[in-house]
Order: structure tokens, then C-alpha cells, then sequence
């Protein structure tokens, strides 16, 4: 399961929800356009050395998925298939979105509009 950026923080808070999900799931992911999104929050944080700390930790136990060339391939065709529909998202949820299509993985997320995207499944808490 691919954690999004808000699964992530939740991840941090602590959120009992978002534990039990994590346990039902298994493996999980972290795309790297996650990590970025994570860390440029941090910049403000007041626990940001010790968020960091935690994220670095993590880094290493979790799966970080990169954008790799067919990843690209995913992306273009996504961002059409929204803007055809007139259901445009934030950009980088679009490369989140392609690297849940390109691994065939589910998003934690509480964000809906990932279930205007074709060939994802979302999972909340």
C-alpha cells in the first residue's frame, strides 16, 4: 500500500486509524514525490529535527518507489484522461496516482479526489 502525503503525517501523529489499516495491508510504499512533499512541510515544523529523524528511519524500512521512465507513460495519460473529464488534480497527486497505476498498488489517502483516477483504488480511515 502506497502511503499519500496525508497518510503520512497521520503516520506521525500517531492516527489509531490509520494503524489498523497499515496492519490489515501488509508491505507498504512511499513514493519519493511523497518524502519531498513530507520533508518540504518539515521545513516549518517545530518537531523537524525529529520528524526527520523519523522519516530518515523509515526511509529505510519502507519500499521507496521512484519515477522511472514508464512511469512518465502513466503520468501523460492520466493528466489527459482528467483533463478530458474536466476533473483536473494537484500535480503531484497526478505522479503519486501514475505510481499507483504502474505498481498496481492501493493509496492510503484521505484525499477523494484520487477516485476520479482510472485503474487506483483508495484506501481511507
Amino acid at each position: 500500500m502506497i502511503l499519500d502525503t496525508d497518510a503520512l503525517s497521520a503516520m506521525a501523529d500517531g492516527d489509531s486509524g490509520l494503524q489498523k489499516l497499515l496492519l490489515r495491508s501488509g508491505q507498504h510504499q512511499l513514493p519519493v514525490i511523497v518524502i519531498g512533499e513530507y520533508r518540504y512541510g518539515l521545513k516549518r515544523s517545530r518537531e523537524r529535527i525529529a520528524r526527520e529523524r523519523w522519516l530518515d528511519e523509515l526511509e529505510a524500512i519502507f519500499e521507496v518507489l521512484p519515477i522511472e521512465r514508464s512511469t512518465t507513460h502513466h503520468y501523460a495519460q492520466i493528466r489527459e484522461e482528467l483533463r478530458t473529464a474536466g476533473t483536473p488534480i494537484p500535480e503531484n497527486d497526478v505522479w503519486i496516482a501514475a505510481i499507483a497505476r504502474q505498481s498496481g498498488l492501493e493509496i492510503a489517502s484521505r484525499d477523494v479526489h484520487f477516485d476520479l483516477v482510472a485503474g487506483i483504488r483508495r484506501e481511507h480511515w
